[in-house]
């Protein structure tokens, strides 16, 4: 199969009209269909212009005896135009029927989107929720274009980055985030466990329905469902805080040293970035040793982050980085996502900078040998033109490139480039007002750029455009003696493109 990013640009141009927008720039205001493209410079064929989403409601029913869902979700839109159709991203899942409000519609089933014509015009401004019934195989396609984890007597999810359209129709992109309701039925003796909080349980006959809620909006690629042979295991972390861990039942104990981990990380990093910004945190070892069952060690879906199993059975120098790695998601990514794909680094690299300098913080070697953030960062910058080259700028990624190392070390350079220049108080000054100023929606790079500005009293505007968008590397303020390796022809193995590869808080393991 070809790659799930390419698959459906066809499909996507004929959807989109000519005036389809850039993101954020609004819909046209006319009659019409709705364009099948947000305009992502990463993943074009991602979005759908002329409605924005305010909520989602799932229910997905496990069936132990064949391993397939059925599923209903009910998206709730308001149109930005008049609409005589629109589009759903949606890639894999078979579609029954679907519903525009209380009448049933008209709908095709492209290569990646579900185009639905409803009875009558939808007018600009209407609030409507469609509803689609639909039934999805877990193992019908293989990682990496499905977002479905299949276990042997369940599943998981994986959605980033563009992968939440094989779990439900959706608008499947960061800069739409809604709120969501998600039941999950399953077979009794097995576990259903959703992003959210728990709000409601109901038993049937062989069956029980858990129902949890998000109190805060969610980017679909954030998206977690999971059932299986599970307990989950509650502790507390600072000021009270309630947190949940999934944890496979026969691995429970196995796993224990390393989730009675994060109350104390959790303190650590808040002092550096605030409260927690939802009503829980856990993390879902998902019960799976499949090789390809994902193609990554740790994934920070809202408040429940899913991992390898194996990984967190190392001692805690091994995995305690890259835990902070996935925790400091929850502020950059999860409470501000990005505007495009094309400003992953804001995620990666903060998440890399923080977990990084927990690292050093606790005298553990990185992957290099290295103790210190000075080191690290002396050894990156000497290799910022090859990654340049290999890579492309920082803020410059594309499909093939996103997970290079350049979106994460090579972003914790940018960061560290910028703390250099304007001091650690005014950096972290910038830090909390970009998570204050954008926190539950989405941000650009030019957003961190302009609030920089602002907040440090100088227009960096120059300094870090250098920094993320040019081909060369800039020079390091206060490291003059600092050099950059000419580039060669051949990609440094340092920084291939594999997304389990190009964190630099992972080290000293092998990764299942």
């Amino acid at each position: 199969m070809a790659p799930a990013a390419l698959l459906g640009t066809g499909a996507a141009a004929a959807l989109s009209s000519p005036a389809a927008h850039a993101l954020g720039a609004g819909s046209p205001a006319k009659s019409g269909p709705g364009g099948g493209s947000l305009g992502d410079p990463v993943f074009p064929v991602l979005g759908n212009t002329g409605y924005r989403v305010s909520a989602y409601a799932l229910d997905f029913t496990y069936l132990a005896d064949t391993k397939l869902v059925e599923a209903k979700a009910a998206v709730t839109i308001r149109t930005t135009q008049d609409l005589s159709s629109f589009s759903l991203d949606l890639l894999g899942p078979e579609v029954h029927e679907v519903w525009v409000g209380k009448r049933r519609a008209a709908f095709e089933q492209q290569p990646e989107k579900l185009v639905v014509t409803p009875r009558t015009t939808l007018y600009d401004g209407t609030r409507v929720t469609v509803r689609v019934h639909y039934s999805a195989d877990p193992r019908k396609l293989s990682f990496p274009y499905n977002g479905w984890v299949p276990t042997d007597n369940g599943f998981a999810t994986a959605p980033q980055p563009d992968l939440a359209r094989t779990i439900f129709p959706c608008n499947d992109h960061p800069s739409d985030k809604a709120d969501f309701t998600i039941r999950v039925t399953a077979p009794d003796g097995l576990l259903g466990v959703a992003t959210g909080s728990l709000v409601r349980t109901d038993n049937n006959a062989g069956t029980t329905t858990y129902t949890y809620r998000s109190k805060h909006p969610v980017a679909t690629e954030l998206i977690q469902v999971t059932v299986g042979d599970y307990k989950v295991v509650q502790r507390t972390g600072p000021g009270g805080m309630p947190l949940r861990d999934v944890v496979p039942v026969a691995r429970a104990e196995a796993l224990e040293p390393a989730l009675s981990l994060t109350p104390g990380q959790l303190g650590w990093i808040e002092r550096h970035l605030g409260r927690f910004p939802f009503e829980t945190y856990g993390i879902l070892p998902a019960d799976t040793d499949a090789a390809d069952a994902f193609d990554f060690t740790g994934l920070e879906t809202q408040t429940l982050t899913i991992y390898k199993p194996n990984y967190l059975l190392q001692k805690e120098s091994a995995i305690g980085s890259h835990m902070m790695h996935e925790l400091v998601h929850s502020w950059f990514g999860n409470l501000v996502s990005p505007a495009t794909w094309a400003d992953l680094w804001l995620n990666e690299g903060h998440a890399d900078y923080y977990g990084l300098l927990y690292r050093y913080e606790r005298g553990w070697p990185d992957s290099l040998g290295l103790t210190s953030l000075e080191a690290r960062m002396k050894d990156v910058y000497s290799r910022g033109d090859q990654w340049r080259k290999d890579g492309g700028p920082v803020a410059s990624p594309t499909a093939a490139n996103l997970f290079h190392g350049q979106r994460y070390t090579g972003g914790v350079l940018v960061l560290y480039a910028l703390r250099s220049l304007v001091g650690e108080e005014v950096f972290q000054r910038i830090e909390r007002a970009f998570l204050d100023r954008y926190r539950h929606s989405s941000a650009s790079t030019r957003d961190y750029i302009a609030l920089a500005t602002e907040v440090s009293g100088q227009d960096l505007s120059g300094f870090l455009t250098e920094w993320l968008y040019g081909t060369k590397t800039p020079r390091m303020p206060g490291h003059p003696d600092w050099t950059v390796t000419p580039p060669t022809q051949a990609a440094r193995r340092e920084a291939s493109g594999a997304k389990d590869g190009a964190s630099a808080t992972l080290c000293c393991s092998s990764h299942a």
